[in-house]
């Protein structure tokens, strides 16, 4: 299996496979954590580890994941998420009905699952957190008033900012001093409604 450097955008096939809370869930903490076994799982979820095998197992089917090489014995699988980013089609009106609802549980558990790890980390105490990480974050919202064309190239700036983060520290897994941190870039039109300048009355 070839890693999805360049983005891999999931397949019908794929959705289906991924449109289960549970799953997203395993996929979230794969991407999150690393590696993990049935077992390590079970005890994040709190559910069994056979039930994380069969998830597991029905995310591999699909090249979701895969199994680490060299890793773990007959009895104790090790599994990891590839990297390079995934793209999730959202709804779309193009889709049959069974696709089209499978894109709506994954997107919809993807971002409650991203949602709740910035509250966690906006709620963390700051006795859970090492020092030298308290003032690390940055959580910045701003509103702009922009051209489609503006977005666009504000929205590419942003892409490559992020891709330029990425190589820069590629290979640091596991480095002295590091941790897996999340890093978010969000840029999207607002109702034409609570835009300036676009209400229905002059």
């Amino acid at each position: 299996m070839t890693e999805h450097e360049e983005g891999r955008t999931l397949d019908a096939g794929a959705l289906k496979a991924l449109a289960h809370p549970l799953r997203v869930r395993i996929y979230d903490l794969l991407s999150e954590r690393g590696p993990q076994t049935a077992s390590s799982l079970a005890a994040l979820i709190g559910e069994t580890s056979g039930a994380t095998s069969y998830h597991l197992r029905a995310l591999a089917a699909k090249d979701l994941i895969r199994e680490v090489e060299g890793r773990g014995t007959a009895r104790e699988r090790w599994w990891e998420r590839p990297k390079g980013r995934i793209n999730l089609p959202g709804p779309d009106d193009r889709m049959s009905p069974a696709n089209r609802a499978a894109a709506q549980i994954v997107t919809s558990e993807f971002f409650r699952l991203r949602h709740q790890t910035l509250m966690d980390y906006l709620n963390r105490p700051d006795s859970e957190q090492p020092e030298e990480w308290r003032d690390a974050g940055l959580v910045m919202t701003t509103t702009l008033d922009l051209t489609p064309e503006q977005m666009a190239e504000l929205k590419q700036e942003l892409s490559d900012a992020v891709d330029a983060a990425i190589e820069r520290y590629r290979g640091q897994e596991g480095a002295p001093g590091t941790r897996r941190v999340s890093l978010r870039a969000e840029i999207f039109d607002l109702p034409a409604a609570i835009s300036r300048g676009t209400t229905d009355q002059e």
